[in-house]
């Protein structure tokens, strides 16, 4: 699931903030939710300080800039769901008498909830790239790849999805 997680950043155009989320926030939200948040906002403040960079115009840098907002909290509100779902599945696991078909139903409800998520981010996306001119979206792209790198497990840049 953090590949995908990767591949719905990759859509919004916003690896700076999936990065800081995936790298400390652990595989099942380990991290408390005060930690959390921190990483959410030097995410949402990084990626505001590439996008004032970037963006030329004053006034569309802050419309791309409430569009990364709404990208966070829809990331924030699948995150959330995503551990729902992998509480539901352990507590599944716990029961010997769970069957096949309780964790399959678990499991497509999660794949929808997270194809929703998904395609709210990317509709997200094209807004953000609407405002941006060729050369702005490449900048940002570019200096969004190089910040993630950072926050991924030896530095490796993340792999292209076909997005």
């Amino acid at each position: 699931m953090r590949r995908t997680q990767w591949a719905a950043w990759s859509l919004a155009g916003a690896l700076v903030l999936g990065g800081c989320s995936g790298y400390h926030h652990h595989h099942h939200g380990s991290m408390d939710s005060g930690k959390a948040e921190a990483y959410w906002q030097k995410g949402q403040q990084d990626m505001a300080s590439l996008i004032d960079r970037t963006v030329k115009d004053p006034a569309k840098a802050q419309q791309v800039k409430g569009i990364v907002n709404d990208i966070v909290n829809e990331l924030k509100a699948s995150r959330e769901q995503e551990r729902a779902y992998h509480r539901q599945l352990y507590t599944l696991n716990a029961s010997y008498t769970a069957t096949p078909e309780e964790f399959t139903k678990v499991l497509d409800e999660a794949h929808h909830q997270h194809m929703g998520h998904s395609a709210k981010i990317l509709s997200l996306r094209f807004k953000m790239k609407e405002l941006m001119t060729a050369d702005e979206w490449k900048a940002l792209s570019d200096q969004m790849l190089a910040y993630s790198s950072k926050y991924q497990h030896g530095g490796a840049a993340p792999s292209s999805s076909g997005y």
